[in-house]
């Protein structure tokens, strides 16, 4: 971005609601996905923990997560509220550092991930595609900008995976002993997709038609719920163009091309 950073954060102050290991899964997904670009990279990766709420923990597991695959990357959680900066910078450390801040991102380079948990769900979203675009163009080369919604304690989790040109992929992770099935996803739908659940739109079909490949692999449930939710993405892969590696749906994971879902008469 050029031009004169603006005098105070871009954005609205999130809920604050936060959990230890509430984005575990979000967390394991990037490390693995994003390994060979933090591997690569010729500086100390630097990613953005946008919105980490009241309490720290979310950026501290982040970078605790990210040094598994690359030992000196570095963290800088982001929020509006001061209050909770100045809270969360006892937590401060060496490659951990908190500030004030919003989508302007006041950082001074440019970072190869932001990761923005639950926080444009309280936004409007004619809004969305644009932070989209705010937050892509800070990318360094290579970056990732994942943004999504979990509840409370990190069991139903979806966020979607966007690279500089664009929104790339979606993907579903769920702790399956806790799934019903699979369209119990739904109500964390990021806010790009939460309000197109319905019929006419393709994240409906979708979610219908997981439901159906959940409901026909039920025998499938006597071996267990993992293998039930591998049997059923299986089926599902007939009629939808599957993403991620096989290996990730043993972690309760289903990865989907954003093209697949996205909302009809979308911006992006």
């Amino acid at each position: 971005m050029s031009g004169r950073a603006p005098s105070r954060p871009v954005g609205t102050a999130t809920r604050g609601t936060t959990h230890p290991n509430r984005l575990r899964r979000m967390d394991r997904w990037i490390a693995q996905a994003h390994a060979p670009v933090l591997r690569r990279a010729d500086e100390a990766p630097l990613a953005i923990d946008l919105g980490y709420g009241a309490a720290p923990w979310t950026a501290v597991e982040l970078m605790l997560r990210l040094r598994r695959t690359r030992p000196d990357a570095e963290v800088v959680g982001l929020e509006i509220d001061p209050a909770r900066v100045a809270a969360a910078r006892p937590y401060e450390r060496h490659g951990l550092s908190f500030r004030r801040g919003g989508f302007e991102l006041p950082v001074e380079r440019a970072p190869l991930l932001i990761r923005a948990a639950n926080v444009l769900r309280q936004y409007p979203e004619e809004q969305v595609a644009g932070v989209w675009a705010q937050l892509r163009e800070r990318l360094a080369p290579g970056g990732l900008l994942v943004e999504g919604t979990c509840d409370e304690i990190g069991r139903r989790h979806v966020w979607v995976t966007l690279g500089a040109e664009g929104p790339r992929t979606v993907t579903f992770a769920a702790r399956l002993a806790s799934l019903t099935r699979p369209s119990d996803l739904a109500e964390r739908l990021p806010k790009a997709l939460i309000h197109r659940n319905v019929p006419g739109e393709p994240v409906h079909a979708f979610l219908r038609d997981f439901d159906r490949a959940w409901a026909g692999a039920a025998p499938y449930a006597a071996l267990g719920a993992r293998q039930r939710w591998i049997r059923a993405a299986h089926s599902l892969g007939g009629d939808w163009p599957l993403t991620d590696d096989p290996r990730r749906r043993r972690q309760g994971e289903l990865t989907v091309p954003w093209t697949a879902l996205a909302p009809r008469g979308w911006p992006g």
